[in-house]
């Protein structure tokens, strides 16, 4: 795309993103809201973070490459989930996980 057809474009997205954070923010900043829209709010982060890693995990094409190469990166997500809950602790998680990853690349098969 040519740069006088993009810049304009790119100005109005600009522009709309920006309306888009400023108008909420402007508009519920001097309301309390309520204790179930907090909660609500809350979950955003989780599901956001699980979408992320999802999209990471699963892809069409995660066995082009054969079965193991497709399942190093699920079996060491079970083994995360497992330290995740015994340990509550995402150091540990992050550790355990590129070191799973890793050790699973060694695996010859």
């Amino acid at each position: 795309m040519p740069w006088p057809e993009f810049l304009p474009l790119f100005a109005f997205m600009c522009i709309g993103m920006y309306l888009m954070r400023l108008i909420p923010i402007s508009v519920l900043s001097d309301r309390e809201l309520s204790p179930r829209t907090k909660t609500l709010l809350g979950y955003i982060p989780p599901a956001c973070f699980a979408a992320l890693v999802a999209n990471d995990l699963l892809s069409p094409s995660m066995f082009l490459n054969g079965i193991w190469p497709g399942l190093m990166p699920l079996i060491a997500t079970a083994v995360v989930v497992l330290v995740a809950a015994k340990t509550k602790s995402m150091v540990w998680c992050i550790v355990v996980g590129i070191a799973m990853y890793a050790l699973l690349g060694f695996v010859p098969l």
